[in-house]
């Protein structure tokens, strides 16, 4: 027997609400950076870019640039204003 579209979205629903606060926070933290405006030590405006839990993992001049570092590690980015 086969789940019908709507039993599976409600099975997976069910998980997620299973999730302890822990686990829902460190959910996709390995896929996930953000980048987010910053200066670097000569005062220089950069883009900081930062894994998911907040660990510096580098900087760029240009936003774009900073995007397509984190995409080359197959990372997905996210902007922090």
């Amino acid at each position: 027997m086969t789940m019908s579209n709507d039993q599976a979205e409600n099975t997976g629903a069910a998980e997620r609400r299973r999730m302890s606060d822990y686990d829902f926070a460190q959910y996709g933290v390995q896929h996930m950076a953000y980048v987010r405006p910053a200066e670097d030590e000569d005062g220089n405006a950069v883009w900081s870019i930062h894994a998911a839990d907040g660990t510096p993992m580098g900087a760029a001049g240009e936003r774009e640039s900073a995007l397509a570092a984190v995409r080359q590690y197959d990372m997905e980015p996210a902007s922090v204003h």
